[in-house]
């Protein structure tokens, strides 16, 4: 469905890095992007750059989120919104999981039910989730990161199944390593994250994320893009470790 046929988008986790990306990219066609983030001076700087229209808005703010919802039909939706946590189930702590399920899943859940069935009602729509690797391949910690995003990944093909009949699309996003802060919001600390992660790496930058979806978005009616998975190329998501004990 090329863009024109589209009005409005709304987009979360959107004052830096993919979120930020994505809402440029959208902007540039034309659509009218609204911005969700908490951080609403960051948000406020991209309004300025790009014409979205911002709300500071934390997802998991449920009434918030419904009013927006309530205001506005949207045509698009792009859940980008997450956070992770560093280490395993093992050394998790109850805010860990809490904090995750809430953004990763419970905010794309409340999303969706708020706008899907209007796209439904008005045969028309997209709904792009922004998954991980992580859905789909295991490797060492962030266990609870895992799991919410697996949920996503479960949620992105059920979707098509309660849409079916109706020109209302769903394509799941699963990126690998981006250039982007995430690491440091893990750990605390961006500078050594970048060092660590990022620099000296070929890796994706946001803007590759965006274009995927514009290329999703834009393909015909008749298309629907359901999965794309994006990595570096020098990264393998898979590895086999078998470990020996000696006792």
């Amino acid at each position: 469905m090329p863009f024109s046929d589209y009005k409005t988008a709304l987009v979360t986790g959107a004052s830096t890095g993919i979120g930020a990306a994505i809402v440029t990219r959208l902007c540039q066609e034309g659509i009218e992007v609204h911005a969700v983030a908490r951080n609403a001076e960051r948000l406020q700087a991209l309004a300025e750059r790009t014409g979205c229209i911002p709300h500071a808005i934390d997802v998991g703010d449920l009434p918030a989120i419904t009013a927006l919802t309530e205001q506005f039909a949207f045509d698009i939706v792009v859940n980008n919104a997450g956070v992770s946590t560093k280490g395993s189930i093992l050394d998790a702590t109850a805010a860990d999981i809490d904090t995750q399920v809430e953004v990763n899943l419970q905010a794309v859940l409340h999303i969706v039910r708020l706008t899907m069935p209007g796209m439904v009602a008005r045969d028309c729509g997209h709904i792009v989730n922004i998954s991980s690797i992580a859905a789909i391949y295991n490797f060492g910690g962030n266990s609870i990161y895992h799991a919410t995003k697996a949920g996503i990944h479960a949620l992105s093909r059920q979707l098509r199944v309660d849409a079916l009949g109706k020109r209302v699309r769903v394509t799941e996003i699963c990126p690998g390593r981006v250039a982007t802060d995430i690491f440091g919001h893990v750990n605390g600390n961006i500078e050594a994250a970048r060092k660590e992660f990022i620099d000296g790496f070929e890796l994706p930058q946001p803007e590759d994320i965006a274009n995927a979806i514009a290329f999703a978005i834009a393909a015909p009616l008749a298309v629907n893009i359901s999965n794309m998975e994006i990595l570096p190329t020098l990264q393998v998501p898979g590895g086999l470790t078998t470990i020996k004990r000696e006792d």
